[in-house]
């Protein structure tokens, strides 16, 4: 998983393509944001609907996806097109992944409007109720409180059917209800294995009072990670981390690692990595993207690739 929004050009981006389907790496995903969360806003900062047709052109195998596009960003026919046509160019490969949005300079910034919470929950949930209906036989229509849909025909439809629709976040109250109603998968962030425990059994609950059942619905995290075969190689790639996001790694190494290890990242060597992927495995977790901040290291992927995907990938 790649912040694109983090000093990503065209260059990397085709790298990092290839180099995750190489690898044997299962899928690529990448956030959806207009400028550096972390840095300088002259940052690149790469469109993420056009970053994905280069992935559907640069790639055979893997399967990609946002994580996640804000419904505040795009109008809801709008991503259901994009969607659909990316999918056709790929073959059957997009994930779209949606959420509600959340980081307000950026809105304030491009000029686009941000309404309060319970308003941009109702935006996705009826944006995700858009993108469904147009994706499925024609004419359609849709009258909800913010989008309205009248007679239209939306051509060509996804090659998968249905294609999948992933839902990001943990609120308990409204994303969980969401992801209960409409997700083919649920993608949760920066949980450890006990947060992660929680928030699934309050999904379970919301899908017990949906009529859902809760193993119809994929199990995914986002998730950190620091690696290494030995301690010297850890705190190296913590450095590596720094370089992009340096407001994280202040302070003494072992403290840092200490500190991200308990919001969910996976801290350590490639066997003690793969011991806590098995513990998230355990908990009904299907796939895990590993959120790659340090962009131009490509060493670390190799060193993935070679002693963790084996032990990991079904």
């Amino acid at each position: 998983m790649i912040e694109g929004q983090e000093g990503l050009n065209w260059d990397r981006w085709r790298r990092i393509i290839r180099t995750t389907e190489d690898l044997g790496y299962e899928s690529l995903f990448r956030s959806d944001h207009f400028f550096s969360l972390s840095g300088p806003h002259d940052r690149d900062a790469l469109e993420t609907f056009i970053s994905f047709v280069l992935v559907a052109e640069e790639s055979s195998r893997i399967r990609f996806g946002p994580l996640v596009s804000s419904m505040t960003f795009r109008h809801p026919s709008l991503v259901a097109r994009m969607a659909a046509q990316i999918d056709v160019l790929s073959g059957g490969r997009f994930i779209l992944g949606m959420g509600a949005g959340w980081n307000v300079p950026e809105h304030e910034a491009f000029g686009l409007p941000f309404p309060p919470v319970r308003e941009r929950m109702d935006r996705l949930e009826e944006g995700i109720q858009v993108v469904r209906t147009l994706w499925g036989d024609g004419p359609a229509s849709f009258e909800g409180r913010y989008y309205q849909l009248k007679d239209v025909e939306c051509y060509p439809k996804p090659v998968q059917s249905p294609a999948p629709i992933l839902v990001g976040g943990s609120g308990e109250k409204r994303t969980l209800r969401i992801v209960a109603k409409y997700a083919d998968e649920w993608n949760a962030v920066g949980l450890t294995p006990e947060g992660y425990r929680h928030k699934e059994e309050v999904l379970r609950q919301h899908c017990e009072a949906v009529g859902r059942d809760p193993s119809s619905i994929r199990r995914s995290m986002m998730a950190g990670f620091v690696v290494g075969r030995d301690q010297a190689e850890i705190h190296a790639h913590l450095g590596r981390i720094g370089e992009a996001l340096p407001n994280l790694v202040r302070g003494n190494p072992d403290e840092v690692l200490e500190g991200v290890r308990n919001r969910g990242w996976l801290v350590g060597t490639p066997s003690e990595v793969v011991e806590q992927i098995g513990q998230r495995e355990e908990l009904g977790l299907e796939r895990i993207m590993l959120q790659h901040h340090a962009q131009a290291d490509f060493e670390t992927l190799e060193l993935i690739a070679r002693d963790v995907l084996p032990q990991v990938q079904r």
